[in-house]
């Protein structure tokens, strides 16, 4: 299992940073016609936004699987034994509600959007939105691995 997870860790990272930098040379891209050609691009600004979601989206599960997330630690480094290794299935268990209700809520979303078109990629709202479930499948199979790994952590 940590071989899977190594893999999708760095898969992940290597998409979130090929979109960061795509993301980076269309906004060049962007302000050399506008500015320096007087001829701005016109697919660009969608194109970068809908960029943005997907590498949000992305990066959130990445975070998630190297348990790089917010948290209060100051918490977390007073409990030693059973009770940090409850402290982490709570928060594992409630990561793991949340990215199924991602999943659900993302289907639904996408499936509304999926007749819709944007204005000038004419790519459908569906296909951008599909990265919510995605996401939040990614999530889940990450909160598996760590709900697994907080199982088999040592007490102290």
């Amino acid at each position: 299992m940590l071989k899977i997870k190594k893999g999708m860790n760095k898969v992940l990272s290597y998409l979130t940073a090929f979109l960061l930098i795509s993301m980076t040379a269309l906004v060049i891209w962007q302000v050399f016609t506008r500015y320096i050609l007087r001829n701005p691009s016109t697919f660009t600004e969608e194109l970068v936004r809908f960029m943005l979601i997907w590498t949000s989206f992305l990066g959130a599960a990445y975070t998630f699987g190297i348990r790089g997330h917010m948290a209060l630690i100051f918490l977390r480094n007073k409990l030693v034994g059973k009770k940090k290794r409850a402290l982490y299935l709570f928060i594992d268990l409630i990561i793991l509600i949340f990215a199924l209700i991602l999943i659900k809520g993302g289907i639904n979303l996408s499936s509304n959007l999926i007749q819709i078109n944007t204005p000038i990629l004419g790519v459908s709202k569906g296909l951008v939105y599909s990265i919510v479930p995605i996401s939040g499948f990614l999530i889940t199979i990450y909160q598996i691995f760590n709900i697994r790994e907080d199982l088999e952590m040592e007490i102290n």
